[in-house]
């Protein structure tokens, strides 16, 4: 039967201020760049909406997809800016205002050439929990998808009882689940949970998980990410991780629960595992074929990147996994999705609002087929 919606998403909502450099920097100097006292001339501060909420909801508006918005913002000058640009897209309906703390905001540092740096205040997203979610309207979705457990306090809060509950509640709808991740700081209250007892916990509920390749091992192997850590020095810890590391951590994932797992990993592409995936396809009304997503390894490298188009890199990984989602609610084969993920993750690079600017689902569709991107296969 026909949902009234595609998908609900929700969770992290902020807005992004991204100063504009003009620069290409090489990730072996970055330090230098960014030396104390160095003056470095900038052009425009861009400000956009961001967080899992408007980054991966607006891109599946875009892809075709009916998305019902569940976020928070505050009633400042910020949340305001947020508000009237959610309402340009028709996506405010399930938006709530709170009056417990200001929007969320991130400043982010994307020099062309390097990865983001994010200086993030969590606001009122401290207190965004399980009332701020409009479960009706998820049993009335095909699909939830919910983003950055560790930017929001309630749900790592006492071993992660929240989210364990949301998923356990989702999952008894009839929904399929999937569930996105952010990088933890160590120095933070959420650096300091054990988010490797959480995800045991969360996991058998999730039927989609779609954190990067860094997300996964602090939470996973938090030992062996801080031994590449140290090996890594200025290089980009991405590099130093073995396919056998990579493939390592992800049938254990696949072994706590999770149906499908797509590992982001940036310059490097994507890495696409799955279990069984019999219990998605009934949810999805059997539009995947069974034979050809049950127990898959695929490596999809990156598509080619030309650096004078780039803008920035924020929000990138967000609309890779909002072009994977729609790929798996449009019934694709796992090559065709991993692909979709992969080239508009490349395609956000150029965006400086991925709403406005993005190719549609036919335009990532002409790009897909006809540029080439090797396949790697894997035998489990």
């Amino acid at each position: 039967m026909k949902k009234e919606y595609d998908v609900v998403v929700a969770g992290y909502t902020c807005v992004d201020l991204i100063p504009g450099f003009k620069k290409q920097v090489e990730e072996s100097s970055i330090t230098d760049f960014f030396k104390p006292g160095k003056l470095i001339e900038i052009g425009g501060m861009d400000f956009v909406l961001g967080g899992v909420v408007p980054n991966t909801g607006l891109a599946m508006k875009k892809f075709s997809k009916k998305v019902f918005f569940s976020g928070l913002i505050g009633n400042d000058f910020i949340g305001k800016t947020a508000e009237s640009q959610l309402a340009r897209y028709g996506a405010t309906e399930g938006m709530v205002i709170s009056k417990e703390g200001d929007t969320a905001y991130s400043i982010v540092l994307a020099p062309p050439g390097v990865d983001r740096i994010f200086l993030e205040s969590p606001g009122c997203n401290q207190v965004f929990d399980i009332k701020h979610i409009n479960l009706e309207m998820v049993s009335k979705s095909t699909l939830f998808h919910f983003g950055y457990p560790p930017l929001l306090k309630q749900f790592f809060s006492n071993n992660g009882r929240q989210l364990v509950q949301l998923y356990s509640e989702v999952q008894q709808m009839g929904c399929i689940t999937s569930l996105d991740f952010s990088l933890p700081d160590p120095e933070s209250e959420s650096g300091k949970v054990n988010w490797m007892e959480i995800l045991k916990n969360t996991l058998p509920y999730v039927d989609i998980f779609v954190p990067s390749l860094e997300e996964l091992l602090l939470t996973i192997v938090p030992e062996i990410y801080a031994e590449i850590q140290v090996l890594s020095e200025n290089a980009d810890i991405i590099d130093k991780v073995s396919i056998d590391l990579v493939r390592k951590v992800g049938k254990q994932i696949i072994g706590l629960g999770v149906k499908i797992l797509l590992i982001k990993m940036g310059h490097r592409g994507a890495y696409l595992i799955t279990g069984d995936i019999s219990s998605i396809n009934e949810k999805a009304g059997g539009i995947l074929q069974k034979e050809n997503w049950n127990n898959k390894e695929i490596w999809c490298n990156s598509y080619q990147v030309d650096n004078s188009k780039i803008v920035h890199a924020s929000g990138a990984g967000d609309t890779a996994v909002a072009a994977f989602l729609s790929a798996i609610l449009n019934g694709e084969i796992p090559e065709n999705a991993i692909k979709y993920s992969a080239i508009a993750g490349r395609e956000s690079l150029y965006c400086n609002n991925v709403y406005n600017d993005i190719g549609n689902w036919e335009e990532l569709t002409e790009k897909i087929n006809t540029e080439y991107n090797k396949l790697i296969y894997y035998e489990k």
